[in-house]
């Protein structure tokens, strides 16, 4: 709806609502003039009651949650309070007369007195109802709609490649892979994955489709400083330091451990040194 016709929709509401208040003039003066009220106070009484009631229906309009819950309990309160005093100025007709003076609002007792304090009562009402909505009106925050702004540090490279989903246009047919070769997938898989080390969770083993190719000679510094022995020196070497050795003390480790040699060589070197002790032990000592 456009400003005119919200315009025009406002202004039909204070004309509905004038002509009713117009109406309502009558009877909640003369009931104000029948519970003692003098001529002024019976004047303004009107806008005591029907002047609450546009003020709550403002509030209404105008605030939100909890507020607007409680400004239309205040508009249904009163709008119930005016109903019922306009009923009874239309029951009694003694409230129609030109000089009206006062008098009873019903011939029961307690619906008299009912009546009163009803009508008594609304002015009160009134200054604390009344002072509680422009409160709540004048301390209320609108909502406010956040608005989204780009961050400034995002590139326009980011607003390009937005999802097509979101800018409304179908998004192209998936791109499917082009078939593997026959020789490609006959090739064993290799894994980068050691088998003594622990694969973390979720971590999936890589695999390729191609041999690994030689990347070059190894450089010096990573090469080993010790130099590369014959069986020969590796003999000597074990002679010398399992020469004090019994025994139960000649094992492929111990001999592994002494001349920082591979277990297949240190298997080797205590065999033949085994074999040289029996040799040197003599045949009688041997068979004993």
């Amino acid at each position: 709806m456009n400003r005119f016709g919200k315009g025009l929709l406002v202004a039909a509401l204070v004309g509905v609502v004038g002509m009713a208040f117009r109406v309502s003039w009558n009877a909640l003066r003369d009931v104000a003039t029948a519970t003692g009220a003098d001529e002024t106070a019976a004047f303004l009484y009107p806008f005591v009651v029907d002047g609450l009631m546009a003020l709550a229906l403002v509030a209404t309009l105008v605030l939100t949650g909890d507020a607007r819950r409680f400004a239309l309990r205040v508009l249904a309160a009163y709008t119930l309070a005016s109903l019922v005093l306009n009923y009874v100025h239309g029951l009694v007709p003694q409230l129609h007369d030109e000089v009206v003076d006062w008098g009873r609002l019903a011939d029961w007792d307690p619906a008299n007195w009912a009546l009163v304090l009803l009508a008594t009562s609304l002015p009160v009402g009134s200054i604390y109802f009344g002072s509680d909505l422009v409160a709540k009106v004048l301390h209320h925050r609108p909502i406010e709609t956040p608005t989204v702004t780009p961050n400034k540090d995002e590139s326009a490279e980011t607003y390009v490649n937005r999802s097509t989903a979101d800018l409304g246009v179908s998004a192209p047919a998936p791109i499917t892979p082009a078939p593997v070769p026959a020789e490609l997938e006959a090739a064993p898989a290799v894994s980068l994955v050691k088998s003594t080390d622990r694969a973390p969770v979720g971590a999936v083993a890589a695999e390729s489709t191609r041999p690994r190719q030689a990347t070059g000679r190894v450089p010096e510094v990573a090469r080993s400083s010790r130099p590369n022995r014959t069986a020969d020196q590796l003999l000597t070497e074990a002679r010398k330091a399992t020469a004090k050795w019994s025994d139960r003390e000649l094992t492929a480790e111990g001999i592994r451990r002494a001349v920082h040699t591979s277990p297949a060589k240190a298997r080797v070197l205590r065999d033949t040194l085994r074999a040289e002790r029996e040799q040197a032990a003599g045949p009688g000592e041997a068979a004993a």
